[in-house]
């Protein structure tokens, strides 16, 4: 599967963004997706994921929704052009 292209971790919670290829209006282009997980450690000794989340780590869960969200907003932005009205 590769690498995440940004990971945001609070505690125990963290969120991956991935890219993806899609097909829009018939143009190839990459997308990014986010994966949401919380670890903890198994009763046998090892560490296990999970997509479930106690009412104390949802807001750690926002948060690293929040960071990743505003990630890809820059994201988006930097791969805009600058109208050239603001390049002047």
């Amino acid at each position: 599967m590769g690498l995440p292209k940004a990971k945001f971790r609070a505690g125990q919670v963290s969120c991956a963004l991935w890219e993806n290829e899609a097909t829009v209006n018939g143009r190839a282009v990459t997308m990014l997706r986010a994966t949401l997980e919380r670890r903890y450690k198994h009763s046998s000794g090892e560490w296990r994921s999970a997509n479930s989340f106690s009412r104390n780590e949802i807001s750690l869960a926002k948060y690293c929704l929040d960071k990743a969200f505003a990630y890809m907003i820059e994201e988006q932005t930097d791969k805009q052009p600058v109208p050239e009205e603001e390049v002047r």
